[in-house]
């Protein structure tokens, strides 16, 4: 028996597909992940385009993936992550938790609020930071 069931989360409000079996509720993986793709790219403010030209991949790739009517090779799947900043585990379902470790170092409790371009910015400070640093214990 399939089940529409959908919740409020800070991004809108989610339909998923779940099937209940024997008093288990389950996740059809494949919605799953078509779910959670789309859901990471607008956490991040993208357009498919713009998740494309991130990961090296055709806009109509990432329109496939989203729709379900292709998956990811393992490849894509790892570009994908890293494009969206999130576990590839948080995309296949393995996890409900998408940054993994980053979550918990109070160094990034912000982190996940930033947009793409606001990140980079963030990167590239940590990385002049690092740098500053490096020159100092080498003075």
């Amino acid at each position: 028996m399939t089940q529409k069931i959908g919740f409020n989360s800070q991004y809108g409000y989610n339909m998923f597909n779940y099937t209940i079996t024997s008093s288990y509720l389950f996740m059809d993986s494949e919605n799953l992940f078509t779910k959670r793709l789309n859901l990471a790219r607008k956490m991040r403010k993208l357009n498919q385009e713009e998740l494309a030209k991130l990961t090296k991949l055709q806009p109509s790739a990432i329109s496939h993936f989203e729709t379900g009517s292709r998956k990811p090779s393992f490849d894509n799947l790892r570009r994908l992550s890293d494009a969206l900043e999130v576990t590839t585990d948080y995309l296949i379902g393995r996890t409900d938790d998408p940054h993994g470790v980053i979550k918990g170092d109070a160094l990034y409790r912000d982190y996940e609020s930033l947009t793409t371009d606001e990140r980079e910015i963030a990167k590239d400070f940590m990385a002049s930071l690092a740098k500053r640093s490096k020159e100092r214990k080498g003075s």
